[in-house]
């Protein structure tokens, strides 16, 4: 999974949230996120790129601690 905006994700198909920490130090819960997203976003080759077109502004989100 090399990016370089991401550090790591996680995905949680039971509630549907997908956590991402940036390269920043930031990190951020997106809420409601379907699977396929998930796994589009894994697949792509520019992934901050699929982050701006398909998951910010898009889905609620929570900056974590």
């Amino acid at each position: 999974m090399p990016s370089t905006v991401i550090q790591h994700m996680h995905y949680d198909p039971a509630s549907c949230d997908l956590e991402i920490g940036y390269t920043t130090g930031q990190r951020y819960r997106y809420k409601g996120v379907p699977e396929k997203v998930y796994k589009e976003l894994r697949a792509s080759v520019v992934k901050g790129r699929y982050l701006r077109h398909h998951i910010i502004g898009i889905y609620e989100y929570e900056k974590m601690g």
